[in-house]
């Protein structure tokens, strides 16, 4: 409730939901959004020689995806062009805001292309509230099987088909974005929601886990916390509760994370983000879980929530790009 002893404007007592810097919603049922609603063509120049274009991923339906291709890498003696990984990106924004086609992730995903050299399928899916969760985990998880659709090399899209080694899939989010990237891969982890095709490994870039309980530092800016409180309850209405298992993995009667259905986990935090906590509880209980793979965490110092979104061309947000870009090709195999 609004302590402030003013009398509220008109507007002011219209305001059903006030995230700051982020979205509101009017009692008429007016969204306003105040970040990630520019678009840029696919065409726009980036700072890396990497071509991208974007595709609908099914026929009558309006979810697409922006593609992004790094220059092929050179061919062997043989005249075999060595096929590339292939990443699928889910962006953030708090389930309510932003998509592929923003300039800040155009440029961001471009870079990761780029200095990873692999494929990116950056993928847009419904927002909150006019699309409440579930929309958004549906809406990824029909991507993901549109990717899938492709692993003989004979799907829609000839990118994929001519350029991916569908031997070394990963997938990849920040906020919001590694939040679903959880959730599907725990879907991924049950046979009953085989898609035919493995995921090698799994980036979760400050992911957005939260809980009823407070822990760690959470408490210390209780604007903050009471911010991400009130997220879940107005993007997930139908299931309000911070325990929620989609929000809070690891909360009492949450699914064990033994059953995540990838081999390799990379968990990234920044010292101050509110939700870094989460992350850390996150990457310990997946390494006591009994999960039959390997785990890392990073954290970047001295930064906060998606710094490297916001001012890429720093040395740390590079630095971050390059950990990403390790991860990825760790365990490369040798050119013919």
């Amino acid at each position: 409730m609004d302590n402030d002893m003013n009398t509220p404007t008109t507007a002011e007592a219209e305001v059903a939901h006030d995230f700051p810097g982020l979205i509101r919603v009017f009692t008429d049922g007016r969204i306003q959004r105040f970040k990630g609603t520019d678009v840029v063509p696919p065409s726009t120049p980036t700072t890396h020689p990497v071509s991208s274009k974007d595709i609908t991923l099914h026929p009558h339906s309006t979810l697409s995806a922006r593609l992004f291709l790094p220059p092929p890498p050179s061919t062997n003696t043989t005249n075999h062009r060595r096929k590339l990984p292939l990443l699928v990106y889910f962006h953030g924004g708090g389930f309510c805001t932003s998509s592929p086609f923003t300039s800040t992730y155009h440029h961001y995903i471009a870079a990761v292309a780029a200095v990873a050299k692999l494929v990116v399928v950056s993928v847009e899916y419904r927002l909150a509230p006019e699309h409440p969760i579930p929309a958004a985990y549906e809406d990824s998880w029909a991507a993901l099987q549109w990717v899938a659709s492709h692993r003989s090399n004979n799907g829609q899209e000839p990118w994929l088909n001519e350029n991916v080694d569908f031997g070394r899939v990963f997938l990849a989010g920040d906020s919001a974005g590694a939040n679903i990237v959880h959730n599907l891969t725990m879907l991924l982890g049950d046979p009953d929601w085989d898609i035919g095709m493995d995921i090698l490994g799994v980036c979760l870039v400050h992911p957005y886990f939260w809980g009823s309980v407070p822990v760690g530092s959470e408490t210390m800016d209780l604007d903050k916390k009471a911010v991400v409180d009130r997220l879940w309850p107005f993007v997930c209405p139908e299931s309000p509760d911070n325990e929620d298992p989609r929000v809070n993995p690891v909360g009492e009667g949450a699914p064990s994370l033994a059953w995540l259905g990838c081999r390799r986990v990379l968990v990234c935090v920044a010292e101050k983000d509110v939700l870094r906590e989460r992350g850390w509880i996150y990457y310990n209980a997946l390494s006591r879980s009994g999960w039959i793979g390997v785990v890392q965490i990073e954290e970047t110092h001295g930064e906060g929530h998606a710094f490297h979104l916001y001012d890429l061309a720093s040395d740390k947000a590079q630095d971050f790009i390059k950990t990403l870009a390790l991860f990825f090709n760790r365990d490369q195999p040798p050119s013919i």
